[in-house]
């Protein structure tokens, strides 16, 4: 069959006008999962991007060995130096993976688990003070701070202390505006090139928010270095310690911060909305939060993430949280080699732009019956179907290297937070609503509102 698919949507032959709309508008997610209900496992995008939800499409695209590079979208999306995040040099991205690789390993993270902990514990006490002062607490806030002070103190041995001070600042904000300014970047290289002539806020903005995301790791970058200097024989622990010291041996300085950078918001966001709408949706159904809580109910007062390993409904619920609110709802674009290939019968020339999207790959109905149900029990016996549908943290040689880490720390909060506040339920004080959680989609998920308000025993 030929690259011309599905004849109501011809019109995408010629344009990707409807799609870049619902990138700006944060809803492009559902459009292309809209999409997929209607014309099937394979739809056309625009001119040049195909989008499938077939398991066997997914695994040939995503596959180490399959030719599929990654798509020039990356280096729109960030266009700065080259870094594990944008580039599409494979030989780059294993070099850069190698040196980062072992650091976030499971046995390797035991070491660091302590220090996670510890920020968690430290977030829990603070929504427990906001709750007492405000009658509610902005969970969402406070699981972003502890997802920035976790990932900077394990990257640069100093914590950006955003659970100390209880504020947002110009970081924070950066960091929830990142994947809509990300998205103009994306859609309008040209224009945001042209910042500095062109006085349109959204260009403006999202030239001064990269440079300010690249200023915030190379000052932690300097602090650290400055801080290894005075004390030689007293490094502390560090997830970049072995690309500090690659450094020594010839990765430059450009590099290690284009990493530093790409890691440090990778680590941020994504496991703070993970667990925002993990918290929201089990408080929504008593039945799931009376399970999960009485299942963390029975641990010891001292428990540890090696308790948590064998807990199966919190796993469960982590699965399906992971699952209809993936912290990357986006498609993850590939480029297709030279020689073209065929997907779901479709014959796909070279340099077609493909991919699939977790939000519609995790809502494939085959695989999860009623797919917007939050149904944490069909993860007691998932089928191959399901494994084969379920990529959270992508796939193939450019999985998340990271996915440890945010189990780590999924575990871990939803643990102490549900031993904490059983009984917790959403707020509605401050005109909050189901409406401020509605997922807005750029790159990174989110919830409309930018907050989610929970409260404690009435």
């Amino acid at each position: 069959m030929s690259f011309v698919m599905h004849s109501r949507t011809q019109f995408s032959k010629w344009t990707d006008l409807p799609l870049k709309y619902h990138w700006l508008s944060g809803t492009r997610s559902a459009y292309v999962q809209g999409l997929h209900d209607r014309y099937g496992p394979i739809v056309r995008l625009g001119p040049s991007e195909v989008s499938v939800t077939d398991g066997t499409a997914v695994k040939q695209i995503y596959n180490v060995k399959s030719g599929f590079a990654k798509s020039a979208f990356y280096r729109r999306l960030d266009p700065g130096p080259e870094s594990i995040f944008n580039t599409s040099d494979i030989d780059f991205s294993r070099r850069h993976r190698r040196l980062l690789t072992s650091p976030l390993s499971e046995s390797s993270l035991k070491a660091l688990e302590p220090l996670v902990d510890d920020k968690i514990k430290l977030a829990i006490e603070r929504i427990h003070q906001e709750m007492k002062i405000r009658s509610a607490a902005d969970i969402a806030k406070f699981w972003l701070f502890m997802a920035t002070d976790v990932i900077s103190e394990l990257s640069f041995g100093e914590s950006f202390g955003m659970l100390e001070k209880g504020e947002k600042n110009q970081y924070i904000s950066d960091l929830e505006n990142l994947s809509k300014l990300g998205g103009v970047r994306a859609l309008f290289p040209t224009l945001v090139s042209w910042a500095s002539l062109i006085p349109a806020r959204p260009f403006t903005n999202s030239t001064e928010a990269a440079l300010r995301m690249g200023q915030y790791a190379t000052d932690a970058i300097n602090r650290y270095k400055s801080y290894a200097a005075k004390n030689p024989t007293n490094q502390r622990p560090m997830l970049l310690s072995k690309m500090f010291k690659a450094g020594e041996e010839g990765l430059s300085s450009i590099e290690i911060e284009s990493d530093a950078q790409a890691y440090i918001i990778a680590g941020s966001d994504t496991t703070a909305n993970t667990l925002t709408y993990l918290v929201w949706a089990v408080s929504q159904d008593k039945r799931i939060k009376d399970k999960l809580c009485a299942e963390i109910a029975q641990l010891d007062e001292d428990f540890s993430d090696t308790d948590l390993h064998d807990l199966p409904y919190l796993n469960q619920v982590i699965q399906e949280a992971l699952r209809v609110f993936p912290a990357v709802p986006a498609t993850l674009p590939r480029t297709v080699p030279s020689g073209g290939t065929t997907l779901c019968g479709y014959w796909i020339p070279s340099g077609i732009t493909v991919g699939m999207q977790s939000w519609s790959l995790h809502r494939n109905p085959v695989a999860f019956p009623d797919p917007n149900r939050f149904n944490p029990s069909r993860w007691e016996s998932p089928t191959k179907d399901m494994r084969d549908c379920f990529m959270p943290f992508g796939g193939g040689s450019r999985v998340c290297i990271g996915l440890h880490l945010a189990r780590l720390e999924l575990r871990l909060g939803t643990a102490r937070f549900f031993r904490a506040f059983p009984d917790a339920m959403i707020s509605n004080v401050e005109g909050m609503s189901h409406e401020d959680m509605t997922p807005v989609t750029y790159f990174f998920i989110g919830p409309k509102g930018h907050r989610c308000l929970m409260k404690g025993r009435e």
